[in-house]
């Protein structure tokens, strides 16, 4: 029970997104919504509900805000992180995600994949960035922090 069951997408103080962008972030909450591990750590203070969760992400005066609510819309947390540790790792993976799209049409197979393996590689270091920043305030395995940076990505894209 651990996990994701819905998530919301507050883009509404962001530019509209392309429909490449638009594409993207429909995958990435399909993805995640398949499979997915998230917990709320417990804390001395206050009992934590459990889950399933209904997540909202947007982006509110240069933060990343995540809004957690139980399946019966009970507040369950909310933390607000600062975008810049993401800036770069996001920078370089839109690079890197317009040369494998380039390379897609007119390369050979040996080239997009190298290509791929980069993006894999700087995919994951966003994922790891997350892991990091979420520390202390919610759980999540490498494979839901991957489809969570996708969607910090699309996100910070409008941002």
């Amino acid at each position: 029970m651990s996990r994701i069951s819905h998530i919301e997408i507050d883009d509404s103080n962001l530019p509209p997104p392309t429909p490449a962008i638009e594409q993207e972030r429909r995958v990435a909450i399909f993805d995640l919504l398949e499979e997915n591990s998230f917990t709320l750590p417990r804390r001395a203070d206050r009992e934590t509900p459990p889950g399933p969760y209904h997540l909202s992400l947007s982006i509110r005066d240069r933060r990343l805000v995540f809004e957690i609510a139980t399946e019966d819309s009970m507040p369950a947390a909310a933390f607000h992180l600062s975008l810049s540790p993401f800036r770069q790792v996001v920078k370089d993976y839109w690079q890197i995600c317009e040369s494998y799209f380039d390379a897609v049409k007119k390369l050979p197979p040996s080239q997009i994949e190298a290509i791929d393996m980069a993006r894999r590689g700087i995919h994951n270091e966003g994922a790891r960035v997350l892991q990091d920043r979420l520390e202390g305030k919610a759980e999540v395995d490498t494979d839901t922090a991957r489809r969570l940076f996708t969607l910090i990505c699309v996100l910070h894209f409008g941002g």
